[in-house]
């Protein structure tokens, strides 16, 4: 298997081949950690050196994204989930702890809904059980459809508000910049793809049904997956435990090192 900092590895998915990397040692627990909608496996970059001291960090390029297939759409929330368990299942991962944001956040909504069996405990970091309507979505995937790459180099110009806080994109240009860059070199096939699986996916009834421990990470200045939001998991995720935080939608690159504590300190309890 690959090794602490390996740079490139690919899984072989049924139709094509999946991005992912591996950091820490090779028996600790397993920790899968799952992008937002618009970026890649890099989005955790800031967690890795402390995450990879107590675990074994899979983290990798959701489908559409990154160095990942990217395949006709529209994609569904099920099929990225499917794709979750064919990654661990070609890892010879049994059960793993999932850390998920935004769309990685249905995508452990999903797997805890339908395959709790392979978790230990799910995070759900600045997500919902359902992420905005079709007001929000069908422009959206119309202007990719049409814009291309050009949309795509807009998207990531307009998404700084969404993802930071004013002070954060103010004091860390860097960061941000960083991250953007990522959503505009994001294939447009694949981002209106992976669009449309989250347009068409409603977990407010099902959530319920999740019993694997679970943290779920909030941010107050999070325009897109409110505190709100976070409160409904928690009420209907039996003994679930909600953080909120001074952030954004990004609450991993924002809060940094308190984000990576407070996960730690969930998973090791």
């Amino acid at each position: 298997s690959p090794q602490k900092g390996a740079a490139m590895a690919f899984v072989q998915l049924e139709d094509g081949e999946m991005h992912y990397q591996i950091d820490g040692p090779a028996d600790a627990p397993v920790l899968v950690l799952s992008n937002s909608l618009g970026t890649d496996l890099h989005m955790w970059d800031a967690q890795i050196a402390a995450f990879s001291q107590s675990f074994r960090v899979v983290r990798y390029d959701t489908r559409g994204h990154g160095k990942s297939l990217v395949t006709q759409g529209p994609y569904t929330v099920e099929q990225l989930g499917r794709d979750v368990l064919a990654l661990l299942d070609a890892l010879n991962i049994k059960r793993a702890h999932f850390c998920g944001l935004s769309m990685g956040g249905l995508i452990g909504q999903w797997l805890g809904i339908h395959a709790n069996d392979r978790l230990h405990k799910l995070i759900l970091c600045n997500t919902a059980a359902k992420i905005g309507g079709p007001e929000m979505w069908g422009p959206r995937i119309e202007m990719i459809e049409k814009g291309g790459e050009q949309a795509m180099q807009e998207l990531g110009a307009g998404a700084v508000g969404r993802w930071f806080t004013p002070e954060f994109a103010r004091d860390h240009a860097d960061k941000v910049k960083a991250v953007t860059d990522v959503l505009a070199a994001t294939s447009p096939l694949g981002y209106a793809a992976c669009c449309a699986a989250v347009r068409d996916v409603d977990f407010r009834k099902q959530v319920g049904s999740i019993t694997v421990d679970t943290l779920i990470i909030c941010g107050s200045h999070d325009a897109v997956t409110t505190v709100a939001d976070g409160h409904y998991l928690q009420n209907h995720i039996h003994g679930s435990q909600l953080s909120d935080y001074y952030a954004a939608h990004l609450s991993n690159v924002e809060l940094g090192e308190t984000f990576t504590l407070r996960v730690r300190e969930f998973l090791l309890s």
